[in-house]
C-alpha cells in the first residue's frame, strides 16, 4: 500500500523526520486503520506526477485533489473530502489591483501555477492570456516566482496558501481571495487506480463513517479549516 503526496500544508507535507504529516495524512491513515491497514508507504511526490503515478502503479491512491471529468477517465475518486476555492498569492503592493483571475487579465498581469493544477483552466477562462500563465513544478517554485517577480500572483486553492504562510510567515506577501462568480468552491476527494475498486469501496465507506464526527471535526479545525469547507 503506497500513498502519494505533496509538500502542500496544511494538506501534506513531510515532516523533520521524513514521515508525511497534515490533515490529509490523519484522514488517510484513520480510514486505512479502518480496514485493518496499520502500515502503509508515504512517498513524496510532484503534482505532474500524481495521476500517472496511478496509472503505472507506482502507488495506490494519492492526496485529494480536485474531481474533474478529464481525471475520472484516468483514476477513480473516493467521496469528497473538501471543498475548497481558490486564492491568488501576491506581493502585499498588489492585492488592491489583483483581485481576482479577471483583475489579472486586465492588468496584463503574470499568473503562475503548479503544473497541472485546474487553476490554469480557472485563469484562461477570465481572459488571462495564455502566454501570461507559466508552470512550476511545486508550491515552493510558485512562491518563489511571485516574491521574485517572474510573477505578479500564484493561483491555488486559498487554503494552500494559507498553510503556507502559516509555516512559513512572509509581510511581503498577502492572499486575495477569487470571487466564487470566476471560480466556485470545487471538491477534492482521495485518488486511486482504477484496478482497485474493491479497495476504494471499502475506503469510502471508512470515510463516510469518519467525516464530521468529533474526531474529524476536531481534526480539521487544528490544521485551521473553515467549518464550511468540509
Amino acid at each position: 500500500m503506497v500513498f502519494a503526496y505533496l509538500d502542500e500544508p496544511p494538506f501534506c507535507w513531510p515532516a523533520a523526520n521524513g514521515a508525511a504529516q497534515g490533515c490529509d495524512v490523519e484522514l488517510v491513515t484513520a480510514a486505512l486503520r479502518a480496514l485493518g491497514i496499520t502500515a502503509f508507504e508515504q512517498r513524496l511526490t510532484t503534482f505532474a506526477e500524481l495521476l500517472p503515478g496511478l496509472a503505472n502503479g507506482r502507488w495506490t491512491l494519492t492526496t485529494p485533489l480536485f474531481v474533474t471529468a478529464e481525471r475520472r477517465r484516468l483514476v477513480d475518486f473516493s467521496r469528497p473530502v473538501w471543498a475548497l476555492a481558490d486564492g491568488l498569492l501576491v506581493r502585499v503592493g498588489d492585492r488592491a489591483r489583483l483581485t481576482g483571475y479577471r483583475a489579472v487579465a486586465a492588468a496584463g498581469a503574470r499568473l503562475v501555477v503548479v503544473g497541472g493544477q485546474v487553476q490554469e483552466q480557472a485563469g484562461l477562462a477570465a481572459g488571462i492570456a495564455p502566454e501570461r500563465i507559466f508552470s512550476v513544478a511545486t508550491q515552493e517554485d510558485a512562491v518563489a516566482a511571485v516574491k521574485n517577480r517572474r510573477a505578479d500572483a500564484y493561483a491555488s486553492v486559498a487554503m494552500a496558501h494559507r498553510g503556507y504562510l502559516a509555516r512559513q510567515p512572509d509581510a511581503e506577501l498577502a492572499i486575495v481571495s477569487v470571487p466564487a462568480s470566476e471560480s466556485a468552491p470545487a471538491a477534492g476527494a482521495f485518488a486511486f487506480g482504477k484496478q482497485h475498486p474493491a479497495l476504494r469501496e471499502r475506503f469510502d465507506a471508512a470515510l463516510t463513517d469518519l467525516i464530521g464526527n468529533d474526531w474529524h471535526r476536531a481534526m480539521m479545525a487544528r490544521h485551521r479549516f473553515p467549518a464550511g469547507e468540509y
